[in-house]
Formats: structure tokens, C-alpha cells, sequence
């Protein structure tokens, strides 16, 4: 089945809560503790629009959201304004498939003619498969937040990825290193991690962002 993305909607809020609630129950990729209702999401949708650095696109197949990703704020104060926090969430079952690489794809793409200089994505640790999207987008490793979360009973330690809104393009040096020359047109993603073993929890959710 085919899968489109496009910006969300007031009627995809119910499913875009119900693939981050399945994450705050399971999964340290989120840091908040108890489910979310779709009423409390509904001004945070408006925030998102169609027009500005601030977006929400779904994946959809058939009639079924499988996927979502955000750009929002990353600081309330003004002079952060050109910065934006990038978030991506999988339905679980659609995890593996490629669905985390269009949404990004299309995210990026949407914004591209905003006053954005930055994007950035926290990811708690463990979470291979999530870095090795961002990685893919250009992002790079700017440090990291030891303990920085408590959630299951332990603390989570979180690494910060950056990367330009517009990536320059790559030389024949770097090319022959082995970086995409397309880094918004990337390689579907390899498998999905699994879970830690004796733990009743995900570590790791394949593209999920932010704690």
C-alpha cells in the first residue's frame, strides 16, 4: 500500500497520541510518565501549521496514520527562534520500513524556505537505529546529558544531534568517504532494534525523538 505524507490534521490527532502513548508506556525515547489525552493535545497541534518552521507531518497508509515527525521550538526565548527541535514516532508494527526516512524527507523539505538555521534532536541512550537516521539527515553529535532522565526506575543519559537546515553540498572527498551526496534523499533504514532482555520495556524505539 502506498504511503503518503503530508501535515497533519485535527482528525489525525487520535492516532498521532496513540503511537506516542504506546512510547511513554514502553519506551525511554520520552521522558513524560504517563499517557497524554488528545484534548491536551489540541493547542499543540495548532502551534504546528502548514506555514512557518514550526510543522507536524503524518505517514499514512490507506486510511491509517503509521508515523508522525515535528518541527517545534527549542527554546521559548526569541533568539532561539531560528533553531527548531526536530521528534519522529513510528507506529511499531511500521517500524523498519522507511517510514521514519519520507517523513523526515518531507519535513525538511517543507520548512526549507524558513528562517531556520538549526535542527536538533535529543535521543536517549541506547537507540543505534535513531541515531543512525539522524546521522543519514546530516545531523551530527554535539555532546551528551548524563542521567539526564530518570524513567523505569534508572536514569537515561541523552545525546544532542545538530545539523544546518541547508546541508552544503558534499565534495568528491567526502563523497569517496562514504557520506550520502543526498543527505535529504536517504537509504531506507536496516532493521529495528530490539529489546533489552529481562526489561518489560523498548529502550529503543527505531526513530523515536525526544525525550
Amino acid at each position: 500500500m502506498a504511503l503518503e505524507v503530508r501535515a497533519a490534521e485535527r482528525g489525525d490527532l487520535g492516532p498521532i497520541v496513540a503511537i506516542y502513548n504506546h512510547y511513554v508506556e514502553r519506551s525511554p525515547v520520552t521522558f513524560d510518565l504517563v499517557r497524554v489525552r488528545t484534548g491536551e493535545r489540541t493547542e499543540w497541534l495548532a502551534q504546528h501549521v502548514q506555514r512557518g518552521p514550526h510543522r507536524i507531518l503524518v505517514a499514512v497508509e490507506g486510511r491509517t496514520v503509521v508515523g508522525w515527525a515535528s518541527t517545534s521550538p527549542f527554546r521559548s526565548r526569541p533568539g532561539y527562534a531560528t533553531t527548531v527541535e526536530s521528534s519522529v514516532y513510528c507506529r511499531p508494527r511500521s517500524c523498519g520500513r522507511g517510514v521514519g526516512s519520507r517523513l523526515y524527507d518531507e519535513l525538511f523539505r517543507s520548512i526549507q524556505d524558513e528562517d531556520v538555521e538549526r535542527i536538533v534532536a535529543g535521543i536517549a541512550l541506547p537507540n543505534p537505529a535513531s541515531i543512525a537516521l539522524h546521522r543519514r539527515f546530516g545531523f551530527r553529535p554535539v555532546g551528551t546529558f548524563t542521567r539526564a532522565g530518570r524513567k523505569f526506575g534508572r536514569y537515561w543519559d541523552v545525546a544532542w544531534f545538530e545539523r544546518p537546515l541547508a546541508i552544503p553540498p558534499v565534495g568528491p572527498e567526502e563523497e569517496g568517504r562514504g557520506r550520502d551526496p543526498r543527505p535529504n534523499r536517504p537509504r531506507p533504514p536496516g532493521g529495528a532494534t530490539g529489546r533489552v532482555r529481562g526489561e518489560g520495556f523498548e529502550p529503543t524505539n527505531p526513530y523515536g525523538t525526544r525525550p
